[in-house]
This record gives structure tokens, C-alpha cells and sequence, in this order.
């Protein structure tokens, strides 16, 4: 009988690639989301799929499923600057109450729960490349320190759960993923200068753009996720592409990748934004064989066929969604 797992985050844009992987490999696949910031058009092509199965549900609410589960993958959660700043309470309770329902679901069912951590765990780290065993500089009053500390958080409970009642689990440290299915205006920069470029519109570096950015490529994330959930490694692992470059040349490689002359145009510098970030993957590499394959060339290439096929409503659309209606006090 195939193994059956709980994809929570489904709609978004990691959760919703890994729903395809896990169909791809024979699980039963059992998505969740609220739609917060997810999209129903990410799970469109699966939704007939006999192998999978979707559920409207908000993660911090008591999660009942009557069916057994063999595998939780924890990825609900605002994941760029204009999302959790604009609903900082929901991100909070996600990363805390979200994860602490998720983690009683896999005591309950025996389950294997990987959740799903971030780079922004180091903060704006005083230490490069950042290292698991690095704990960060991060502002807990911050205007990042919402996301920040709901995932520091995460982290701590998952184990405290695993040293007090033995819960199998697993913790991703992802640092940036690109790829398709990235929502458009979400904030994060690649989306952001496709965006400007695909509308002719002047690209906006923050700061002097000397800032340094490591991106990796979503199917190289997805297969880092996979082979760490199947491991037998109980602590964080960094997941990411130790690829460094500056933003202000990263502008410059999407002009030259999208043919288009646009001017760069500069912005203050965001309060908390890192100024470095950059992954060490030797532990990953040791304990998981794993290393991204997918150059940042063919990555974007990619990334921005993608973006070329979305409808002019989504491409000239501003992001100002209304979360309003979401949010609980």
C-alpha cells in the first residue's frame, strides 16, 4: 500500500512542488491550505489526480483527519516581506500555534513532521557563510522579527517535541528558492525585477545594491527536502545554493536575460534587511549526498518563461490583497 502524506502550505509555491514530487513518487498526497497567500491555480493540475486530495483549512484551527498518515510536511506560512508584514499576527500564530497542532497530528499518528525553517532563522548574520551551528543575529521587535521568531520558535518546539516524546523529525532550513509558480508581486526580488522588466518599468535596488543574495533553484530545493525527510538527520540542515552575487549584478543579469534597457533605480535600504546570505551546505552534502544541480542561467531562463505566460491581470496587477477577512485576533 502506498504511504500516504500531509502537504501543509499546498497552494504556495514550495507546498504546491511538493505535492507533484510526492504524487510523482506514488504517495497518496494530502494538501492543505487556506489561501491566505496560496493560489488554487498551483494545485489546478492535480486537483483530478486520483492520488490526491485537498483540504480548506486554516492550521491554526485543530486539524482533525480521520485516515492514517506516514509523513507531515509543515509549509504553511507567509513566506516574503509583504505578506508577514502585512498580516504579522497570522504569521506568528502560524509558525507557534500552526506548528504546535501539526506537531500533536504526528505524535498522534505516528507520523514522520518535517518543517519547513528558513535562512532568516541567522538573521543579519555576523558570521559568512552561515552554518547550522551559527544562532543568528536577529531583532526580536524588529519588523522581520515576526517571521523570524515564529520560525525560531517552530524550530524550538519541533525539539522539544522530538526529545520529550520521541516524534520523528525533520527541520529544512531553506534559504531563497525561485522558480515558477512564484507569485508575481510578492515582494521577494526575483518576482519583483521580472516583474519590472517584463513591464518596462525601472528596476528598484535597495540601499547601494551591494546587499549579497544566494538563490536556488526550486527543483534543487524540492529534491533537498526529499532526501532529508527520508534520512535519518534530526537537526537543522541548510538547504540552498552557495552561489553568492550582489543584487545591484543580479539587476543587471535580469536586464541582460530579458533584452530590455531599463534604468535602476534606488530606494532606501528596509529596516532588518540582511546585508549578507549565503548558505554552507557541507553538512547537507555529507548527510544528504545533496548539492544543487540547476545553474542560476538555465534556473531564470526558466523562471521567466513562466512569468511570460501569465495573463496581463496578474503581470499589471499590484499585490494589495486583503487579508482582512483571515486574520484572528
Amino acid at each position: 500500500m502506498s504511504k500516504t502524506v500531509l502537504i501543509t502550505g499546498a497552494a504556495g509555491f514550495l507546498g504546491s512542488h511538493l505535492c507533484d514530487r510526492f504524487i510523482e513518487e506514488g504517495f497518496q498526497v494530502i494538501g492543505m491550505d487556506n489561501f491566505i497567500t496560496g493560489d488554487k491555480d498551483n494545485l489546478q493540475h492535480i486537483s483530478n489526480h486520483p492520488n490526491f486530495e485537498f483540504i480548506e483549512h486554516d492550521v491554526t484551527n485543530y486539524i482533525e483527519i480521520n485516515q492514517p498518515i506516514d509523513y507531515i510536511l509543515h509549509f504553511a506560512s507567509p513566506a516574503s516581506p509583504i505578506d508577514y508584514l502585512k498580516i504579522p499576527i497570522q504569521t506568528l500564530k502560524v509558525g507557534s500555534l500552526g506548528t504546535h497542532n501539526l506537531l500533536g497530528l504526528a505524535k498522534a499518528k505516528k507520523a514522520t513532521i518535517l518543517i519547513a525553517s528558513t535562512s532568516e532563522v541567522y538573521g543579519d548574520p555576523l558570521v559568512h557563510p552561515q552554518s547550522e551551528d551559527y544562532f543568528g543575529n536577529v531583532s526580536s521587535i524588529g519588523p522581520r522579527g515576526v517571521y523570524d521568531e515564529a520560525k525560531r520558535f517552530q524550530e524550538a518546539l519541533t525539539m522539544a517535541y522530538r526529545r520529550f516524546h520521541g516524534l520523528d523529525t525533520r527541520i529544512a532550513r531553506i534559504f531563497n528558492t525561485y522558480g515558477p509558480r512564484m507569485r508575481l508581486n510578492d515582494g521577494r526580488v526575483i518576482p519583483a525585477f521580472m516583474g519590472q522588466a517584463l513591464r518596462g518599468e525601472a528596476l528598484t535596488v535597495f540601499g547601494d545594491g551591494s546587499q549579497t543574495r544566494s538563490f536556488c533553484y526550486v527543483d534543487d530545493t524540492i529534491e533537498g527536502i526529499y532526501r532529508l525527510l527520508f534520512s535519518d538527520y534530526t537537526l537543522p540542515v541548510n538547504l540552498g545554493n552557495p552561489e553568492e552575487i550582489t543584487i545591484l549584478d543580479f539587476a543587471q543579469e535580469i536586464l541582460g536575460l530579458t533584452s530590455t534597457d531599463q534604468k535602476i533605480k534606488y530606494a532606501p535600504l528596509p529596516k532588518g534587511d540582511p546585508l549578507k546570505r549565503q548558505p554552507d551546505i557541507a553538512l547537507a552534502k555529507k548527510i544528504l549526498n545533496w548539492a544543487p544541480k540547476v545553474n542560476r542561467s538555465e534556473g531564470m531562463k526558466k523562471t521567466l518563461e513562466y512569468f511570460r505566460t501569465l495573463p496581463e491581470s496578474k503581470l499589471f496587477k499590484v499585490d494589495h490583497k486583503d487579508f482582512s477577512k483571515h486574520i484572528k485576533r
